[in-house]
């Protein structure tokens, strides 16, 4: 049997109204199980601060393992619209750039996909939309992969497609993109935004996508309490799931 590859998949961290506890305890487990990396499906920030990027960058480093990120929406600057509108990533990328990004594994590959804007044409600002200039890129790195036989796994902020309970998908230019993607080879979709964490399988044509989304560990809870997900996935037993939950008792 082939030892499976495990991520634990976090997102919303929302740094500045960060659940203390339940980081501590996400930590704990990090240091004991030792995953292959950790991924985040954004929001790292609450306001996309210098102090919060910090904190965050000291939190990711504490945890002596492989970080992969993706940015959120709340994740470019709030009060300083200068910067939002003619830099909008530069915090951002300074805090990839000091923890790294980039994972090499021997049964999987991560590919990214960007889902926020600076601004767009309605409110809030702060749902999903995906550009047909990041669409290009993500379809330009799986072409890149095309032959590569390893379990592809798309890594974005807001989840492409609407929950099953949702009428109009509120992410732009969503469903064309995960028609392409799936298409393209991706396998399985990681992502977060809605603080509730779900596991799904959708399907265009006849490409079925497991699509995986992540809670929060902040307090900006909405009917769920934190948590967070781990990945485990073998080329002879598949991909796993598991959803683990914050409690204070």
């Amino acid at each position: 049997m082939i030892k499976p590859h495990r991520l634990f998949h976090v997102s919303d961290l929302h740094f500045g109204v960060e659940h203390k506890a339940a980081i501590q305890w996400f930590s704990g487990a990090v240091a004991e199980e030792k995953p292959d990396a950790v991924i985040c499906t954004g929001d790292l920030t609450q306001r996309a601060t210098h102090r919060q990027f910090a904190e965050v960058r000291n939190f990711f480093r504490s945890l002596g393992t492989p970080v992969v990120i993706e940015p959120g929406n709340h994740d470019m600057p709030y009060f300083n619209l200068w910067e939002r509108f003619t830099q909008p990533y530069k915090r951002y990328g300074a805090l990839r750039d000091a923890i790294g990004g980039v994972l090499e594994l021997e049964h999987l590959v991560l590919v990214s996909l960007k889902t926020t804007v600076r601004a767009q044409p309605r409110w809030p600002w702060s749902d999903g939309f995906v550009t047909k200039d990041a669409l290009a890129a993500t379809l330009a790195e799986l072409e890149r992969l095309r032959g590569d036989p390893r379990f592809k796994i798309l890594t974005a902020h807001h989840p492409l497609l609407p929950g099953p309970d949702e009428r109009k998908n509120p992410t732009i230019g969503g469903d064309d993109a995960f028609a392409a993607l799936s298409q393209a080879g991706v396998n399985a979709i990681l992502t977060g935004h809605v603080h509730v964490p779900f596991d799904m399988e959708r399907a265009s044509g006849n490409h079925p996508v497991r699509m995986i989304g992540a809670g929060t560990l902040s307090t900006r809870l909405r009917g769920a309490e934190p948590g967070y997900n781990v990945i485990s996935f073998a080329p002879d037993t598949g991909l796993a799931i598991e959803q683990r939950v914050y409690s204070a008792d």
